[in-house]
């Protein structure tokens, strides 16, 4: 298990550098307003916490069953899809404080999704597998594990390709959600056409 502050760093590393990308131009224009660097307080604040939101049963476990059990809590898996929607609601409950607007909850809330898959890609990478389909299937599955796999024992190089397309879409997913949500909050990229 990657430690607290691993998946902290990771999602803001991954996600955070587009946002960085964004704020340099402004920031050396001096365009930036304390409303502004409220808005980016936000979107660190929700994405830290819900990249950690997996974890957080552990103090639960430590609390009351005296373990430092930190993938599920008695027999609820919250290191799967299914308790992502916890990060979903809290995303969309901080959009809606912070905005009182639906539709910046709605991207409020994807950016929280996206915070919180990138703490299960990291536990997929470091552990081999997260139960992401609990309940329907509670064994762990690992989709980094899948891409080790050489063209015999894929089945073939059409095999191959297409495991190999798969792990890299569902990172791509996860940066997708973060950039679209982001976008409604200002971050940007832009096409300039060369004069």
């Amino acid at each position: 298990m990657p430690y607290p502050v691993v998946h902290v760093l990771f999602f803001l590393f991954c996600v955070g550098a587009v946002a960085l990308y964004a704020l340099i131009g402004p920031l050396s224009r001096r365009e930036l307003s304390f409303k502004d660097a409220r808005k980016l307080l936000l979107l660190v604040v929700t994405g830290s916490f819900c990249t950690l939101l997996p974890d957080m049963m552990a103090v639960y476990n430590i609390l009351i069953n005296g373990t430092l059990e930190h993938c599920s809590v008695g027999s609820i898996r919250t290191h799967s899809l299914v308790f992502s929607s916890t990060a979903i609601v809290f995303g969309g409950i901080a959009g809606y404080a912070a905005y009182r607007e639906f539709s910046k909850a709605a991207y409020m809330a994807i950016f929280a999704e996206s915070a919180f898959m990138t703490h299960l890609l990291l536990d997929d990478i470091a552990e081999g597998g997260c139960a992401y389909l609990y309940p329907l299937y509670n064994e762990r599955i690992s989709i980094f594990s899948i891409m080790d796999t050489g063209f015999a024992d894929a089945g073939g190089l059409f095999q191959y390709l297409t495991v190999s397309i798969v792990v890299v879409f569902c990172v791509f997913i996860v940066i997708l959600m973060a950039l679209f949500s982001m976008n409604k909050f200002g971050f940007e990229f832009g096409y300039r056409a060369e004069k």
